[in-house]
């Protein structure tokens, strides 16, 4: 791992400053007779095909760039990163607006550079370490050695990729990346929490059904919006509709939040606190984002076991899914940015096609790191 000082690189829009949520609000203030349009509307980052893609053109207006909200805590954030690495700021900006996005930036973050305002749309040219991004077209082209997704709802339905939903969640990040040759190993001798973290088809949710039949392991209750399925106990997820769980997630009850298949997945604190007070540990078959999510909140507690298994084998579970056509090669075409997530796990399980050989396989991997702390 490099031991140098880190090169970091943000977007802007919707990273630092309000984009999708200011437009909406004077797109919302034009049509006062129509329902307005809620931030959880916006599905993709550019047209939708609906009435409020009027707030695309407002993007290349100099008065909107230079008028945008700067987002809660935004300042502290890059204040704080600054201290930690090198930061450049990405911005992909019309011409028209480079001297507004600029002006704005040099005013609200003084500490950085101006030679660090990078303008232009090739961001795929910079060479970063890590680099934040809501646009999902942006983080699969970059060259940077971590792209990270900055989870907002038009990319709430990919997988896979390297992401956080908060700006604590990249600082925490940029620290495991600084510092994972000298990063203190994990310990859940005395309860912890176990994060598998794979693609689909790496038979992540079968080691852990089967990882939790040994006693000190156990899986903690996860909310879902995904309908009960007839082999399922009523138990077996906390089953609530679209609209209480999106509730309770704008309201914080969640440590984290996935989409898979357009349902959604949601965990709290509690339920996984629950588990370690008891001394045991909690079993989670978890995306990325959720992991770093869980790690930052229990660093030392926290262990994140990668469950690579063959990529061929990934594929045919993948192809013999009872998914979508779309939602098959949206998958598949995320593997390569799945397989690279093995370099911020502190374990990795190799995966055959036995789902309780590999869990027999992790728990002796993980006795033997207990030992291993301990001596």
């Amino acid at each position: 791992m490099r031991k140098y000082r880190l090169r970091v690189g943000l977007d802007v829009d919707d990273t630092l400053y309000e984009c999708n949520a200011y437009a909406l609000s004077i797109i919302n203030a034009r049509y006062p007779d129509e329902e307005p349009t809620h931030i959880n509307d916006i599905t993709e980052w550019g047209n939708c095909g609906k009435h409020y893609d009027e707030r695309v053109a407002l993007y290349s207006d100099p008065q909107f760039v230079s008028n945008q909200p700067i987002l809660p805590g935004a300042q502290k954030f890059v204040h704080e990163l600054s201290k930690i690495a090198d930061v450049f700021f990405t911005t992909a900006v019309p011409a028209c607006c480079m001297t507004a996005r600029a002006e704005r930036l040099m005013k609200d973050f003084p500490e950085i550079p101006p030679e660090n305002i990078i303008l232009g749309t090739r961001k795929d040219i910079i060479a970063l370490d890590i680099f934040l991004d809501d646009g999902a077209h942006n983080i699969a082209k970059s060259r940077a050695a971590y792209p990270v997704l900055f989870r907002k709802p038009w990319n709430a339905q990919l997988s896979g990729l390297l992401s956080v939903n908060t700006y604590d969640d990249f600082l925490h990040l940029c620290n495991m990346v600084r510092n994972s040759f000298i990063e203190k190993s994990p310990d859940i001798s005395h309860g912890g929490v176990i994060c598998l973290v794979g693609p689909t088809g790496s038979l992540k949710n079968e080691i852990a059904q089967n990882l939790t039949k040994l006693p000190r392991y156990q899986k903690p209750l996860t909310t879902t919006t995904r309908p009960r399925r007839p082999s399922e106990s009523d138990n077996a997820y906390r089953f609530i509709s679209e609209e209480q769980f999106l509730s309770e997630r704008e309201a914080g009850h969640f440590i984290e939040t996935t989409v898979y298949s357009k349902c959604f997945f949601g965990m709290s604190s509690e339920d996984i606190s629950s588990i370690m007070d008891k001394g045991l540990c909690a079993v989670i078959p978890i995306d990325i984002c959720g992991a770093v999510s869980i790690k930052n909140m229990f660093r030392a507690k926290a262990m994140l076991v990668f469950t690579n298994r063959d990529r061929s084998a990934v594929v045919l579970d993948i192809i013999n899914r009872d998914i979508s056509s779309e939602d098959k090669m949206r998958r598949i075409m995320s593997l390569d940015f799945e397989y690279r997530n093995v370099e911020i796990c502190d374990i990795e399980l190799k995966v055959g096609d036995d789902a309780e050989s590999a869990a027999e396989q992790l728990a002796k991997m993980i006795d033997s790191h207990h030992k291993h702390i301990q001596s």
